[in-house]
């Protein structure tokens, strides 16, 4: 089956000291990781942004730093999933909405990633939340409860155009997320490689082989490619120790080209 939906891989932030060596070349000062990074990815998700609003200086300074075609997936802020729990906090949502959109079309997706203790009990603040977001900006909730996982939940989402964000971690079974990839809400899809957070020695090199994991990942991205516009996949360091390792893993499997860790080095001397 032909990838007719542009697909967007990279990992779940950038900034790790144990990277250098193994991905950013040895010497590279922190200030450009992001810069050595966008030239391996086409994508990466944002963390920071969870604990709070950054400032308009900071994505501005991203767009600045990365090349046309990347794409940044953002985490809302943590007040209103986790304090606030989809309750209130419009200033807040229409703040930090604000300041995403200075990265332009390098705004991939916003990520509204639910606490596991977020229930069903609580769906009239879901249904009431989706309501408010704006449809000019993509939106994916990802679920950490199983019980949400039901044709109910699908409908408020595709009634709001809201994607629905399907993570590979301890909370759902893996069958379960991968049924329920099949079961889109809206023009994108959305993915998170999380694993289990085994005990790892750093992040330096894999350390846990979840190749053939991948590969069925890789056939099912394929498959949901002609449904979508777009799909967009981050893997954290604990899926297999080493995240750029796992999206480059992946990248082969669906057979986009690869920037390898070797292909970086010449750089440094630009800096």
């Amino acid at each position: 089956m032909a990838v007719t939906a542009r697909i967007y891989i990279g990992t779940q932030g950038w900034s790790y000291s144990d990277w250098s060596g193994p991905f950013y070349p040895e010497g590279t000062p922190s200030s450009k990781y992001l810069d050595f990074y966008a030239r391996a990815f086409s994508a990466v998700e944002v963390d920071s942004s969870f604990y709070a609003i950054p400032p308009a200086s900071h994505f501005l300074g991203w767009d600045e730093r990365t090349p046309a075609g990347f794409r940044f997936a953002l985490k809302l802020p943590g007040e209103l999933t986790h304090e606030r729990r989809l309750r209130g906090g419009d200033e807040v949502l229409k703040t930090f909405c604000k300041r995403a959109e200075l990265l332009q079309e390098k705004l991939g997706a916003i990520l509204v990633q639910l606490p596991p203790d977020f229930t069903p009990a609580e769906r009239d603040a879901l249904d009431a939340f989706v309501k408010r977001l704006p449809r000019d900006v993509r939106f994916a909730v990802e679920f950490r409860h199983p019980d949400w996982l039901d044709e109910r939940t699908y409908d408020v989402l595709r009634a709001a155009e809201v994607g629905h964000a399907l993570s590979a971690g301890p909370w759902i079974p893996l069958e379960r997320v991968m049924d329920a990839a099949r079961r889109p809400t809206a023009k994108f899809s959305y993915f998170r490689w999380l694993g289990d957070r085994p005990h790892l020695t750093g992040y330096t090199h894999t350390q846990i082989d979840r190749s053939s994991e991948i590969g069925d990942w890789a056939e099912l991205l394929v498959e949901l490619s002609s449904q979508m516009k777009g799909i967009y996949g981050f893997f954290n360091n604990h899926y297999e120790g080493h995240s750029p390792a796992s999206a480059r893993r992946l990248l082969r499997q669906l057979g986009q080209p690869v920037t390898d860790p070797d292909d970086l080095n010449p750089q440094l001397s630009l800096f």
